[in-house]
């Protein structure tokens, strides 16, 4: 385990050699004023509101704040998910003050992503979208927030893995920088060659086993989505089976945290504190363990036996699996 004096330089040199690169002639741009700044103004300050009686209102709130990134001339923003689910108003702000009303395009729940569509012409230059296969651990990058050039901060990959999230989500492929930025979500994340490769997701403790960052989904997560998302509001692929239950590690154990009120576990019986042991039978120690072998069981809709622990007693409790985008409370676009 490195120390923590070893990290605290590890992420140090990681901005320096960040500056760097966004320095160097072949880099987007020389100075601020050039190539880069310009793109930056694509990166957009999004809000949401959220009627009180959502589904998520509960845990992610009523008022959400975060960035997005303008991707198309017609105003097509893409954020991350969780700031525009069951959003009933949302509107984006460019860094100049330009404001405009904005639709709830689609949300994609395996990715995590989203789309918002500006209802005003924003004057802004769309930001070119590339690819995060090209950014291995060591890869000089630049995390932008909204608010400007100011809100851009250099930062490096320090991780390529997959991540297991306890709201029954799994990113294979996700991207890990340091050091954080103060303002992740839904924040641009800017390659070497100054395209869009991935949106801010969450601020964690163990981008690199101890060293503090944000975790990115990449953006190729959304090409072969978005014409679901923008003509149906979701993707047309038959939707994987959801529970309601979040699921902690814990020494080696899946511990139930929460159930989803009305949810699939809460009608089954599932409570919080239960030990989940098994899917069908089948063993599961890790979240992301779970997850595979809940999915490899079928579509939504699917009844899976959950094995628990609950106060020492071993049980089997049956949960028919449900379509997620029917438990929460979405616009028509959905």
């Amino acid at each position: 385990m490195p120390s923590r004096k070893n990290v605290v330089l590890y992420a140090s040199r990681a901005v320096v050699a960040a500056v760097l690169l966004f320095s160097a002639p072949s880099a987007v741009a020389a100075e601020p004023e050039g190539e880069l700044a310009q793109r930056l103004e694509a990166v957009v300050r999004v809000h949401a509101e959220i009627p009180a009686d959502a589904r998520t209102a509960a845990y992610l709130g009523t008022q959400r704040d975060g960035a997005g990134v303008v991707i198309d001339d017609a105003g097509l923003v893409v954020t991350i998910g969780y700031l525009i689910t069951e959003a009933m108003a949302a509107e984006v702000a460019t860094g100049s003050g330009r404001m405009s009303r904005a639709d709830v395009v689609g949300f994609d729940i395996s990715s995590g992503l989203g789309l918002l569509r500006a209802a005003e012409p924003l004057a802004v230059k769309p930001m070119p979208i590339g690819t995060a296969t090209a950014l291995p651990e060591k890869t000089p990058v630049v995390v932008a927030g909204s608010g400007g050039p100011e809100a851009a901060l250099p930062a490096v990959v320090v991780s390529r893995r997959s991540f297991a999230g306890y709201w029954e989500y799994l990113l294979e492929d996700a991207i890990f920088t340091a050091p954080p930025h103060p303002a992740w979500s839904g924040a641009a994340l800017l390659g070497p060659d100054g395209r869009l490769a991935g949106i801010g997701s969450l601020v964690v403790s163990d981008a690199d086993p101890d060293l503090p960052g944000n975790m990115f989904v990449p953006i190729d997560r959304l090409l072969p989505v978005m014409g679901d998302l923008l003509t149906l509001g979701r993707p047309s692929a038959p939707p994987r089976p959801w529970l309601g239950i979040n699921l902690r590690e814990l020494d080696g154990k899946l511990v139930v945290g929460r159930v989803a009120p009305d949810g699939p576990s809460d009608k089954a019986g599932v409570r919080h504190g239960d030990r989940v042991t098994a899917i069908d039978g089948a063993p599961v120690h890790e979240l992301a363990d779970f997850y595979r072998t809940l999915w490899r069981r079928g579509d939504a809709g699917v009844t899976v036996r959950l094995g628990v622990i609950r106060q020492g007693e071993e049980r089997e409790i049956e949960v028919k699996s449900i379509d997620r985008y029917r438990y929460f409370k979405l616009g028509t676009t959905y």
